[in-house]
């Protein structure tokens, strides 16, 4: 079984191209930086990954995310080994991304998630009112306020 789960910050914006040909494809490539659980002197507190998403999840990364943007993301692992001009080989590893998320809401990023418009932690969310009910204002802890009265709107009790 090859499957890799990390959570981490992109370390720069993403790269995305699309593939040639009569169905465009989009291909994604970013690096994400993963905080070490112990940190021992002399030793890096992060590992970075170079990771690369297609289609769908592609266009997720180019429309959302950005430098310094919270995401947990599962792949699998895929080498990425060549043989450079000097005829040495050289072995590194990708991480080929099937599912991606948001790791932290917007207002926890400090307003820099690109665009993301929920206000809990992960992707695709709930962002305005319920059955008309206007959206209420955060009270800034991160969670919406509730207005009074809006139990008989609710289809469950």
């Amino acid at each position: 079984m090859n499957k890799v789960i990390l959570m981490g910050r992109l370390t720069r914006d993403p790269e995305v191209r699309y593939s040639q040909g009569a169905s465009q494809t989009a291909v994604a490539r970013f690096s994400v930086a993963v905080d070490r659980r112990f940190k021992r002197d002399g030793e890096p507190d992060a590992d970075f990954f170079n990771c690369t998403a297609f289609g769908k999840q592609a266009e997720f990364v180019e429309k959302y995310l950005h430098k310094g943007t919270k995401i947990l993301l599962s792949g699998r692992i895929q080498n990425d080994n060549y043989t450079n001009k000097d005829g040495q080989m050289v072995y590194s590893v990708r991480v080929i991304v099937e599912e991606i998320e948001f790791a932290e809401s917007k207002n926890a990023s400090g307003g820099n998630a690109g665009g993301y418009n929920n206000g809990g932690g992960f992707g695709g969310g709930f962002s305005g009112g319920m059955g008309g009910a206007p959206a209420a204002s955060g009270a800034g802890d991160g969670f919406m306020n509730i207005p009074d009265g809006i139990d008989e709107e609710l289809p469950f009790n």
